[in-house]
């Protein structure tokens, strides 16, 4: 990929020359356009004294913007702000991400830098979207219409919404649903193209993994969760010896006002080039053993409320806050405890327009009943009767971890002791009454264990691979600001 965004730089440098150009065509068509209109007086050639005159030089100042037409006021309506590539961020496009970001600040009362810091963020964010936008693109990627129109769909039904209805709303809000279609179909692009080039390529040995385990059991007595927040400054790609310094001097400054009391949030709205800038740079809770070992390291040091000292990543300098710490969730708790097993057999009936509810709910407690008279054994009617696929089993549906059946079964499930069947429970698939056969607690199978930590590994090298590729992609996109010439 390094040799095609090499290649794609003069091809790039054409193509922007040759966009700036047909700018300025369009604009001097609009602007020539009334004199069309007008009879003629003389040819340019016999105005030599008007061309000389020095107010005429600003005439070549609209090739930077698009003139409304003639019969509307003369202020200018959009222009280029910034060339990525062989596209261009409108002066428009930067305004409108610039009062969504503020309008969900002031809805959530959080801190914003002062204007000329947020747009430069903002405008530095939308060159990043549109470079990987673009190499999707250039590198074969499609979103089909019916792909497109299935995940809005999925949208709409997370918000418990139809299309028509969550349309109905974006437009209530600014946002026309060709733009939003767009939008969400540059996304699944982006997410695809960083599925090819980042995470195919990640892999995690199993001499990593049993290096993690052996630490995480070692650790696990004192394991915590950190809430974190960041300051990134960036190092651009084959930087200068003398730009490196530039930069760490940056977070050094950085660090030097929080120590001395400078609100970290603030700080890292006005400073950070990370994109979570604009959120006061807040990364969440963390577990440290998914972060890469020398952060992790430096943010034991500390207490809640204290930073670290700058620190050299890869793709730049960081800077980090400890906001506090907790113990893992309850969930995880039990996890490193063990994990408890039922098995389990069950008889399920189908409702049907022959079976109602009602009758169904009456046969298996009929069933019930001849199992605890002992007039009958379970697994014989469950073959019997059962309408599933665990009938020529006696109902028998194994060994199952609370996750490895449905929701309704599981509950009716942890209230009975072996041997006990319960009431008729229904579920998604019909009527049910369970028997639990036996329990055992055991630690996590050695599977669950070993695939928990190869995603945890994942994870940990596809941020830090994530991260360094989307700077080489931003790095090596033709970019030429315009919003001052």
């Amino acid at each position: 990929m390094s040799a095609f965004l090499n290649m794609r730089t003069t091809q790039i440098k054409l193509a922007a020359s040759l966009l700036c150009a047909l700018v300025a065509n369009d604009v001097l068509a609009q602007a020539a356009a009334p004199a069309a209109a007008a009879p003629a007086t003389a040819p340019a050639a016999a105005q030599p004294a008007a061309a000389a005159k020095p107010a005429a030089a600003p005439a070549a100042k609209p090739a930077t913007g698009f003139l409304p037409p003639a019969s509307s006021s003369a202020h200018v309506i959009d222009s280029v702000y910034v060339i990525v590539n062989d596209e261009v961020i409108t002066k428009r496009e930067l305004d409108q991400r610039v009062n969504d970001v503020v309008q969900r600040a002031r809805a959530q009362n959080a801190q914003l830098p002062d204007e000329d810091t947020l747009r430069r963020q903002m405008v530095e964010s939308m060159i990043t979207e549109r470079a990987q936008v673009q190499l999707a693109k250039e590198m074969g990627v499609r979103v089909s219409d019916a792909e497109l129109d299935r995940a809005i769909g999925r949208i709409a039904e997370s918000q418990k919404m139809n299309v028509q209805e969550m349309r109905n709303q974006l437009e209530k809000e600014g946002m026309t649903f060709p733009a939003f279609r767009e939008q969400i179909r540059n996304e699944i692009m982006t997410q695809r193209l960083v599925d090819h080039e980042v995470d195919s390529k990640i892999q995690v040995s199993e001499a990593e993994i049993d290096t993690y385990l052996a630490a995480s059991k070692a650790a696990a007595a004192e394991r915590v969760e950190m809430d974190i927040a960041q300051i990134l400054v960036r190092i651009p790609e084959n930087a200068s010896a003398e730009q490196i310094a530039a930069r760490k001097a940056r977070a050094d400054e950085v660090v030097r006002q929080v120590r001395t009391g400078a609100d970290f949030g603030k700080m890292a709205a006005t400073y950070s080039d990370s994109p979570d800038a604009l959120k006061g740079g807040a990364i969440g809770w963390r577990d440290p053993d998914q972060l890469p070992t020398p952060i992790a390291n430096e943010l034991r040091k500390l207490k809640p409320g204290q930073t670290t000292p700058v620190i050299r990543a890869n793709f730049g300098f960081l800077v980090l806050r400890l906001n506090d710490l907790r113990k893992p969730a309850a969930a995880q708790e039990q996890q490193q405890a063990g994990v408890t097993q039922t098995h389990a057999r069950h008889i399920m009936l189908k409702v049907s327009p022959t079976l109602t509810e009602d009758e169904a709910r009456k046969r298996l407690l009929d069933f019930k009943a001849k199992v605890d008279a002992k007039q009958a054994a379970f697994e014989d009617l469950a073959r019997q009767n059962s309408q599933d696929s665990y009938a020529s089993k006696g109902g028998d549906m194994g060994w199952l971890y609370p996750e490895d059946t449905v929701p309704e079964l599981a509950t009716a499930m942890d209230k009975l002791k072996p041997g006990e069947i319960s009431e008729p429970v229904k579920s998604p698939f019909g009527i049910h009454i369970v028997q639990v056969i036996e329990r055992k607690t055991e630690d996590a199978s050695k599977d669950k264990e070993r695939a928990t930590a190869r995603q945890v590994l994942t994870e940990r090298k596809r941020q830090e691979a994530l991260e360094d590729w989307a700077r080489q992609v931003r790095d090596r996109a033709y970019v030429e600001f315009r919003e001052d010439k």
